[in-house]
């Protein structure tokens, strides 16, 4: 049995905040929800425990249950060193486990939100040989000892250190056995679990696996905007895609409603969508004539929709106007029509669509373009504009936040569409995204419990994704 202990005591004294830093919110949604996000869907674990600072229990349960976290067991209250915390955890699973069992300990920070499913695994396939495991990444720095006065004494040999990350994983009877003789000592000093196991069980061999860079600590406020950052980079690999039999069990019979769906990545998530039971909806100014700059042409689908079905789950902005053009020689009505569809409709619609979403608990999905990260020339407005629609996106996942309404944003590669063929002419299909492709990134996005990130769909991994996604 696999155990996640996430230990979210800390009080965050250099946050600089009034509150523990493991409630600060990035990308939608506080600190320790998105670690508990990576635990509640990694398919090793079986169990999650949160240990916590006591005036915040009641809080946490209240993200347990407004998330609809099922593997979180409990959440108690944590001590005042990390020994104490995690001895806390250790006495409950005593008492409420079977201690006699093959339990494996995953301890974890809960901010560090960026632990992947990757790490987790390896840890646990780690404990098939060891009794305890640390994750480690290589040092750039070199890394030099002082005395008491900030004098340096010595520089180790860089080629055997490294910096600790977690989670740190123990088989269950070797870890309390050391804290029961840790406790039995006086002034121990130590950071972290394995440090208690070195000092007090030296014998036991800690293996190591290799970490990542991004699974960063947040200790720092500079370090909110650096996970910011990470967030938006790394949107695609916090998802956990789906088989499309469990896709389908999803999305069966939700009302998905897409604007931009008569040609392109909209038509494709209208047909996958279809092919998974859904009841969808496509309007545009082709198919439907609604243009989605237009607040009335919103308001008349939505409820028209709404009327039908009596709910919307799903509402997607795939519409998109492109123009390849130096700024100087576009016209004062072509710039306005592009931000009028690209942003002004992403504004409008996400205002009008919240009342349902808001009834539902549903998800909106936006797209950008990978120019929002660097404007390109000969289409300025369309960057600028694609710009805007990522900061809406995360500006909305925090305005919904309490209302449990999800918003995230997709951000495809180089992709084969109508659009970019009239823009950019005949190029090699071998080295363009299937729409088809991004059609199946889109809706595992909406079915996540992830809210306000930027998921980029690339193409270097869409082979191996698809063949799971189709597997059975």
């Amino acid at each position: 049995m696999n155990i996640a202990v996430v230990l979210a005591g800390g009080v965050g004294s250099r946050f600089g905040k009034a509150y523990p830093k493991q409630f600060a919110k990035v990308a939608g949604k506080t600190l320790i929800e998105h670690t508990l996000d990576v635990f509640e869907i990694n398919s090793d674990i079986d169990d999650v425990i949160v240990v916590s600072k006591g005036g915040f229990v009641d809080l946490i349960w209240e993200m347990v249950n407004k998330n609809g976290y099922h593997k979180i067991k409990s959440v108690i209250s944590g001590g005042n060193e990390r020994m104490d915390s995690t001895f806390n955890a250790l006495e409950y699973i005593r008492d409420n486990y079977d201690a006699t069992s093959d339990i494996n300990l995953i301890i974890h920070d809960a901010v560090r939100p960026f632990v992947s499913d990757e790490i987790i695994t390896a840890c646990i396939n780690e404990l098939n040989i060891f009794d305890a495991v640390d994750v480690v990444i290589n040092s750039a720095d070199t890394i030099v000892e002082v005395d008491d006065d900030g004098n340096l004494v010595n520089i180790p040999e860089r080629s055997k250190l490294r910096r600790g990350q977690t989670p740190q994983c123990f088989k269950f009877h070797v870890l309390y056995e050391a804290y029961v003789l840790a406790k039995a000592q006086e002034n121990m000093k130590v950071t972290c679990d394995c440090g208690v196991l070195l000092q007090v069980m030296p014998h036991v061999k800690i293996s190591t696996v290799h970490g990542h860079d991004t699974n960063i600590k947040i200790t720092e406020p500079i370090d909110i905007s650096i996970a910011d950052y990470v967030f938006q980079q790394k949107g695609e690999n916090r998802l956990s895609f789906l088989k499309k039999e469990e896709l389908r069990n999803r999305i069966r019979d939700k009302v998905l409603v897409v604007y931009g769906g008569s040609y392109g990545i909209g038509q494709d998530i209208i047909d996958l969508a279809n092919e998974c039971g859904a009841i969808t909806y496509s309007f545009s100014r082709g198919q439907t004539n609604t243009d989605i700059s237009n607040s009335a042409d919103i308001e008349y689908s939505l409820k028209k929709v709404f009327d039908n079905e009596g709910r919307i789950d799903f509402v997607i902005n795939s519409a998109a106007l492109l123009k390849k053009k130096p700024l100087m020689n576009m016209s004062d009505s072509e710039i306005k029509n592009i931000i009028d569809v690209n942003l002004y409709g992403a504004i409008l619609l996400a205002k009008k669509a919240f009342p349902y979403l808001k009834q539902t608990q549903g998800a909106m999905l936006n797209f950008t373009s990978s120019s929002y990260t660097r404007g390109r020339s000969y289409y300025s407005s369309y960057c600028s504009s694609k710009a805007g629609v990522v900061n809406l996106t995360q500006s909305l996942a925090e305005e919904w936040y309490d209302f449990n309404v999800k918003v995230n944003c997709i951000n495809p590669e180089r992709t084969s569409t109508p659009m970019r063929r009239t823009n950019f002419g005949h190029e090699d299909p071998t080295t363009l995204l299937k729409s088809e492709d991004v059609a199946v990134a889109s809706l595992n996005t909406l079915v996540s419990l992830s809210s306000g990130h930027i998921v980029n769909v690339k193409f270097d991994n869409v082979l191996e994704r698809n063949e799971y996604f189709n597997s059975k």
